[in-house]
């Protein structure tokens, strides 16, 4: 997602009068007189992308169901990081997210559990996240899209050789 192609991808590039946003999403023009949370008579505050990242990636593998997030190039690299001493694993690795100055849209990559019905999973993945990211930044969450790369079946080893115990 990248915001060349923000127009491009199910996003509108400006919707009922709206500017676009510094990351191709589209964010409310301020008006006189008009406070939000983030910008006020006293200033503006900015989030960083790798915030709202975060917050998705912390949000969606809250989740019961969601094995993991990152597939293809994102997993292979995530179980390089986990094999270096002392590296952890990013938590925003299968996440990318594009943030305006008041909104924000989400794409999710993930890997679910073998038998947990998807339809419902990503409703509530969507939810979680919606809420923790507007909860916490303030900012309007245009849309949460989300990718299932893979099912994890039971038994199935895991990306560092090991057989997963629980």
């Amino acid at each position: 997602m990248t915001a060349a192609n923000a127009g491009t991808a199910g996003r509108p590039a400006a919707v009922g009068g709206e500017a676009e946003g510094r990351a191709g999403v589209t964010a409310a023009p301020a008006r006189p007189g008009q406070e939000t949370v983030l910008a006020t008579e006293h200033g503006k505050t900015t989030i960083a992308d790798v915030v709202v990242q975060k917050i998705a990636g912390l949000a969606a593998r809250e989740i019961p169901g969601v094995h993991r997030l990152g597939g293809g190039v994102a997993q292979a690299f995530g179980a390089v990081m986990q094999r270096i001493p002392g590296a952890t694993p990013s938590l925003g690795q299968g996440v990318s997210v594009e943030v305006g100055e008041r909104q924000a849209a989400v794409d999710l990559d993930l890997v679910v559990e073998y038998g947990v019905e998807i339809g419902e999973l990503t409703q509530a993945i969507r939810r979680n996240v919606i809420t923790s990211i507007e909860r916490m930044t303030g900012l309007q969450v245009a849309e949460v899209n989300i990718a299932v790369d893979d099912i994890h079946l039971p038994g199935e080893d895991d990306d560092d050789g090991e057989a997963r115990v629980e």
